[in-house]
């Protein structure tokens, strides 16, 4: 309780400093996330329909997440340097996978059958995939959406080894200097956020889920 107690009076004295970390941590999350879903969906869809190159993408899609996530920070840091930018590149990296594989499934899990009955309809191929294969395929993006969110709020704290700022800063630091409070500090937030994301995804996709029962 003494170290809590410290790291929330840690907080009250630098609150501007903590405010920006949280800020800086926000901005390189979400933005990671939105150029992965702006990837990712539409390439996912591509896969889904082209069957000729969704091999090769799916499986240099699956290395990726062998490969830890400190692991690419190192491995763009002589290619880009520090700061910002490639800790964006590396968490966007990161939040690729879940994104493309649960889009691939999703649409690849659509009936065939639903496909033809709507052309029967007289749907062309861009009316079939906004009203019909999209909100099918919907639950299953928003779970991977859901699933590289949590792991870009996570990882983003290691952006702090390469200068890309975060809460992850407070965690470095309190690790290097043996300040635990400090590394509540940067702990705690992180995981709040990463709760309140996975909670916000999967309140989505139960309200899509319902959408499409009723």
């Amino acid at each position: 309780m003494e170290i809590a107690a410290e790291a929330y009076r840690y907080v009250l004295e630098n609150q501007q400093r903590f405010v920006e970390a949280v800020q800086d941590h926000l901005r390189l999350s979400f933005t990671a996330l939105l150029i992965g879903l702006v990837i990712c969906i539409p390439l996912g869809i591509v896969c889904a329909k082209k069957q000729k190159i969704a091999g090769t993408v799916m499986s240099a899609v699956n290395s990726l997440r062998v490969i830890p996530s400190l692991a690419i920070l190192v491995i763009i840091l002589p290619l880009l340097g520090t700061g910002f930018i490639p800790a964006l590149v590396a968490l966007t990296v990161l939040a690729c996978p879940p994104i493309l594989i649960n889009t691939y499934l999703g649409f690849r899990g659509i009936d065939p059958a639903v496909i033809e009955a709507a052309q029967g309809m007289g749907m062309d191929e861009r009316q079939i995939l906004r009203k019909v294969e999209f909100p099918l395929a919907m639950p299953l993006v928003i779970a991977g959406s859901k699933t590289a969110a949590v792991e870009v709020i996570a990882s983003a704290t290691l952006a702090a080894f390469i200068g890309g700022g975060g809460l992850g800063t407070y965690i470095v630091n309190g690790l290097g200097m043996y300040n635990f409070p400090m590394l509540l500090v940067g702990a705690v937030p992180v995981a709040i956020l990463a709760i309140l994301s996975e909670v916000c995804f999967a309140g989505i996709e139960r309200l899509v889920i319902r959408h499409q029962r009723d």
